[in-house]
């Protein structure tokens, strides 16, 4: 005689629990990371191949590029190019590639695949594009990456969370500079 697995047994009652349910998310999931300048922005999870922390001597510094590029990574046997998202944005504030760890959100598009370095990674959250405002107050250099800012209000300040655009990011004229 075979018996019914666990799961199977039971009214049926048990597997519609309330505690087991899980809340219906509103909106999109975003990671969420801080810049060193301690700006927090936010990217689409659709886009993002994988989040990892790595040493810095696992990025290859290559000579003659672009500042912006902090060098090549191996990616699970593909090579990889890893910027500093801060200054790709216009920041002054350059990544602190002196830790022992440093986060890297590498975005995809199609065929290809960039690293952004960053200082910090906070989470992943559910938000709503719709409650989406124009940028406000924005630096000109960093404009072209933004798709909008969601406004939080705490108790003590005003916080602003920025979207960033993925595919502008990896369709930039500025990876050439």
């Amino acid at each position: 005689m075979v018996s019914k697995p666990d799961f199977l047994s039971g009214t049926g009652q048990d597997q519609f629990r309330p505690e087991l349910q899980l809340e219906s998310p509103e909106g999109e999931l975003h990671l969420r990371f801080y810049l060193p300048s301690r700006q927090e922005f936010a990217l689409q999870a659709k886009g993002i191949r994988e989040v990892i922390e790595l040493s810095p001597d696992r990025i290859t510094p290559i000579p003659n590029t672009s500042p912006l590029l902090l060098g090549t990574l191996n990616l699970r046997g593909r090579l990889i190019w890893v910027a500093d998202l801060g200054q790709f944005l216009g920041g002054t504030t350059p990544l602190n590639t002196g830790c022992s760890e440093i986060p890297v959100i590498a975005i995809e598009d199609q065929d290809t695949i960039v690293g952004l370095g960053v200082e910090e990674i906070c989470g992943m959250d559910w938000l709503d594009v719709q409650y989406l405002m124009p940028q406000n107050n924005v630096p000109d250099a960093m404009a072209p990456f933004l798709r909008g800012e969601w406004l939080f209000d705490t108790e003590k300040e005003k916080k602003y969370l920025r979207l960033l655009d993925q595919i502008a990011i990896l369709r930039s004229a500025r990876w050439a500079g």
